[in-house]
């Protein structure tokens, strides 16, 4: 679904579209030549999408936000889970701006064969925990799964004004109300302790 978001709300974006792919050799342990994994074959290793790794295609463009998913550089701000927007779309590079922590503003560049970026239109619920947003639009086409998870999404916004939520069931129906999962043994323990 985020992916989805994403792919969406890029192609609503006016300008350029450039396309970065991943990295597709394995160096030998000295350095040099290739190793070849038939076991493991480029275009099933290409269709993988494990959290926390970038994507083989990022499409990007000037002026789409996206989300670092592994530390570069903490005192340059360059951490998981920083924001930025693209200001400029280079061959080996990548310019853009913090848009979160303390380096709100600054500008940075990163050179890299393979980004450790990914649109961040939409995002899942684990990923936004951290985050303050002036607006969030909650997509809940399956109820939360876990304690907390409903909370931790509601909370990242810095206004009510700001928060849309879409709850529907299976069959698309809009639903009126949500479960909010509590983990019964947190609260029996509460009781017994208090």
């Amino acid at each position: 679904m985020v992916g989805q978001i994403n792919d969406y709300m890029l192609n609503q974006i006016p300008g350029e579209e450039s396309t970065y792919y991943s990295s597709d050799s394995i160096a030998n342990a000295d350095g040099t030549g290739s190793i070849s994994h038939p076991e493991y074959p480029i275009e099933f290793l290409n269709t993988l999408q494990p959290g926390g790794l970038p994507n083989y295609e990022l499409k990007l463009k000037v002026g789409v936000p996206v989300l670092l998913l592994r530390n570069i550089d903490q005192t340059a701000g360059l951490c998981n889970g920083t924001r930025l927007i693209i200001k400029r779309l280079g061959r080996w590079s990548i310019e853009a701006e913090i848009l979160t922590g303390t380096h709100i503003g600054d500008h940075v560049f990163l050179p890299r064969r393979q980004y450790p970026i990914a649109l961040c239109f939409a995002m899942t619920i684990n990923k936004s925990q951290g985050q303050s947003l002036k607006h969030v639009g909650l997509c809940l086409r399956h109820q939360v799964f876990c304690h907390g998870q409903l909370y931790v999404a509601v909370s990242r916004v810095t206004t009510r004004t700001g928060l849309k939520i879409l709850s529907c069931d299976e069959e698309g129906q809009e639903l009126k109300t949500m479960k909010n999962i509590v983990f019964k043994e947190v609260l029996n323990e509460a009781c017994i302790s208090g």
